[in-house]
């Protein structure tokens, strides 16, 4: 009876409102709903097996642990008691209801840039979701940081806010790329290199960064180390599935993937592809010096009893199923980070609406050991025409001991 009752009263509300109110209300929900998609608001804010929105699982950061909280419409666990004036405050400010200084791990440095509209819709859409009953602890930072008022200095110092600013000279296809990679989709997050304060360090935007035990990659035209070789097409292809001929996303790329990119519209895709590869240079930088012969014999032989069935003894892989290694810029980049936790704990499969579920990659840290991992990627990162510093064993210890704490 309860639930008839309600119904009732949301349709005589709706009466009241007219047709046409009723339908731009309906509009800015599913317009909030996408600027949602591309924030990935659920990859954050959701736990596995979680209630959608309901607080997401602790984030690592060098400093401690935050928890993203709770932002479904929940009077006392969540947002429920906040006015839109708030949400805007918040997400261009970073000062969120009644004066609480967030932390940058949630992005407001990015999303200071969206506009107006853009948050209003956003806002409307997260008014609708259900509202769950969940207590978080976000700060679970240690002393002294875990004081919220020292994002005073924090921000001071790294922040500014401020809207999106077109750039005139370029076209409308490439500022809306530069909008949603800057803005909503705050890549700079995680792509970034950050100060020792956390602060993105805008001199190296997106040229890649360490995080939460993955390297995401440098995303800029970098012909060695990011996109260089892609085509626009290649990274639309990317972005849409988690699959092209060069790459599948893994880790936390992969969920990025499954929540948002997967859900973008072509003409956004197409967007940030365009203002990505604007970015950096394309030129190729000189090769480190090869290894060792007797670590490119060793490398290779483990190449071939564990790797050689999927990736091809030549490495070049077998389309969407499993990756080329040959030219492959993951393979290239700087840090050996990803690489390495690739081989020691594999990778999910990624899943997408718009593509066959891609293979997941076993985990080889029962079989190989740390010198046998770090041979065989020294041989593929410089096997195939691919030329990458060589990787040691200690490298590889370190990402074992992460994985297993």
């Amino acid at each position: 009876m309860k639930t008839l009752a309600l119904t009732f009263a949301t349709g005589l509300a709706t009466l009241a409102l007219g047709p046409a109110t009723a339908a731009d209300q309906a509009d800015q929900i599913i317009r909030g709903q996408y600027q949602a998609v591309l924030g990935d608001c659920v990859g954050c804010h959701t736990r596995p097996g979680g209630k959608s929105l309901a607080g997401g699982p602790p984030l690592e950061t060098p400093f401690g642990a935050l928890v993203p909280p709770n932002i479904t419409p929940d009077a006392e666990t969540g947002i429920g008691n906040w006015s839109e004036a708030d949400f805007h405050n918040m997400m261009k400010t970073g000062i969120g209801h009644d004066g609480a200084r967030l932390y940058p791990a949630m992005p407001y440095p990015a999303y200071t840039k969206m506009t107006d509209p853009d948050l209003s819709d956003l806002w409307a859409y997260l008014t609708t979701v259900e509202p769950v009953s969940n207590k978080v602890e976000a700060n679970q930072l240690p002393f002294p940081l875990n004081i919220r008022f020292s994002m005073w200095g924090w921000n001071l110092l790294n922040f500014s806010e401020g809207g999106f600013a077109p750039d005139p000279s370029k076209s409308a296809e490439w500022n809306r790329g530069a909008y949603i990679v800057q803005g909503a989709g705050h890549c700079g997050t995680c792509h970034t290199p950050k100060s020792f304060l956390g602060a993105d360090q805008d001199s190296v935007f997106l040229q890649g960064a360490s995080l939460q035990g993955w390297f995401a990659p440098d995303i800029t035209n970098s012909a060695r180390s990011g996109l260089g070789k892609w085509s626009e097409d290649d990274l639309v292809k990317y972005l849409r599935t988690g699959v092209n001929a060069h790459s599948i996303a893994s880790g936390p790329m992969a969920e990025a993937v499954e929540n948002s990119t997967s859900k973008m519209t072509d003409a956004d895709l197409k967007a940030v592809a365009v203002y990505l590869k604007s970015l950096g240079s394309d030129t190729v930088v000189a090769a480190p010096a090869k290894p060792e012969q007797a670590r490119m014999v060793t490398g290779e032989a483990v190449y071939r009893d564990n790797c050689s069935a999927c990736h091809g003894g030549d490495g070049a892989g077998a389309g969407a199923l499993f990756p080329a290694l040959a030219g492959n810029s993951i393979v290239a980049q700087g840090s050996t980070e990803t690489l390495s936790r690739l081989v020691l704990a594999g990778s999910q499969a990624v899943h997408t609406a718009n593509a066959p579920t891609t293979p997941a990659m076993p985990s080889l840290a029962w079989r190989l050991k740390d010198q046998e991992v770090a041979d065989v990627l020294t041989y593929v990162r410089n096997s195939w025409g691919n030329a990458a510093s060589e990787v040691s064993a200690s490298e590889v210890a370190a990402v074992r001991k992460e994985l297993t704490q």
